[in-house]
């Protein structure tokens, strides 16, 4: 691939998704059940039961993708008809992965209220909200107000699908060097909302010692530099109340997670970490480390954001399984417990005598994963409904 080639499939398809059809409309007779008059029954169908919207219309199985093109990619704040390329392409991934019907809603503003109003507004249309690329903090409120005031699943895919396939990949990455949740201490370098959300995550599925590393230091209590989500954090994690740098939190570390900048990781550092130690070095284009230098180093398992090195962490691999499931279960929220099982749905996907270092997450093109998410989602959620249910 290069910058020609992308460049002139985009001008000659002008963009990659478009609207079609599902039943053709060649008679009058097939006019009048399409549109006037017959479409006049199934709008009275929805006036008195609003939920058979979901089965009567393309609303059951369609999710807005929401971004205002503050923090694409390593862009970072291109703005939203910048943004729209990448929001078709992730229209695609949901269609060829999940069969969903995924629209880009590029929003021109940056107003946190505004966004809220504005995706509320345009709720009926869809059975989820895909959020994406929208610059953190923002993105905390943003979420946290959707989901509390729409009746339909928000996910912020920076955030929770990151999450869930680290999570994939740390379980079996620690089957390979034996260690357990309880035996391992993880450094996660980047305090933002992909590095918080993967904290919480790990702290829900079992782990106990996590320790974020911002720019400004170690996440611990009492650090005048905190924002609200990482003070919320920092009561959770650091259960040593380390502090520093980077190089004190590695120290005696087993894992380490990268969702931070180039070459924020040394091979010194590397040598600091426990033996057999795990690197996710997730930034791109340029990671934390390179693989090769992090392998020198001792590293027994890298994984990175790229599609050029083995252990590929790829949201590709949570987000179309994630709301698959939901939507065929037609539930309100995603839950901690829907992403953990996600998680492990995709674990699950390597088997044990696959499992070697360089392979311990599933390519991101499998397409056996989000059968196999989506899956994992609903007997989540059907677990949990039969929990309520003899409580």
């Amino acid at each position: 691939m290069n910058n020609t080639e992308t460049v002139n499939l985009h001008r000659k398809y002008k963009g990659k998704i478009e609207v079609t059809s599902k039943v053709p409309v060649i008679t009058e007779e097939d006019l009048s059940l399409v549109y006037t008059p017959g479409v006049a029954e199934i709008c009275k169908e929805i006036a008195t039961n609003p939920s058979a919207a979901d089965t009567l219309t393309s609303k059951g199985n369609m999710v807005a993708i929401v971004t205002d093109g503050t923090a694409v990619l390593g862009l970072g704040d291109i703005g939203p008809k910048a943004a729209l390329p990448v929001m078709e392409g992730k229209s695609i991934l949901f269609k060829n992965f999940a069969g969903i019907d995924a629209f880009p809603l590029c929003l021109d503003t940056k107003s946190t209220e505004e966004i809220i109003s504005i995706v509320k507004a345009l709720a009926p249309t869809f059975s989820g909200i895909n959020l994406e690329d929208i610059s953190s903090p923002r993105c905390f409120e943003i979420e946290k107000r959707l989901k509390a005031e729409l009746d339909i699943p928000v996910f912020h895919d920076d955030q929770h699908g990151t999450a869930i396939v680290v999570l994939a990949a740390l379980i079996n990455a620690l089957k390979l060097v034996k260690k357990t949740k309880k035996q391992s201490r993880i450094v996660i370098n980047g305090a933002g909302a992909a590095g918080l959300a993967i904290a919480d995550l790990l702290l829900n599925a079992g782990f106990t010692d996590v320790v974020l590393v911002s720019l400004e230091g170690i996440v611990k209590k009492g650090e005048p530099w905190l924002n609200k989500m990482q003070e919320s954090m920092a009561e959770k994690t650091n259960p040593n109340q380390v502090s520093g740098k980077l190089s004190d939190a590695i120290t005696g570390a087993d894992v380490f997670i990268g969702v931070s900048g180039p070459a924020a990781l040394s091979k010194e550092e590397i040598h600091m970490m426990t033996p057999e130690p795990i690197i996710f070095a997730m930034a791109n284009p340029i990671p934390e480390i390179y693989p090769e230098e992090a392998k020198d180093a001792g590293a027994v398992v890298v994984g990175t954001g790229r599609s050029d090195y083995p252990n590929q962490i790829n949201n590709l691999l949570a987000f179309p399984g994630i709301f698959r499931g939901a939507l065929n279960m037609n539930v309100r929220d995603i839950t901690v417990d829907m992403k953990i099982a996600a998680s492990e749905g995709i674990a699950a996907i390597v088997s044990e005598d696959q499992l070697s270092s360089d392979y311990v997450i599933p390519r991101a093109l499998n397409e056996s994963v989000a059968m196999a998410v989506a899956d994992a989602v609903e007997q989540a959620v059907k677990e949990k409904t039969e929990n309520l249910v003899h409580s």
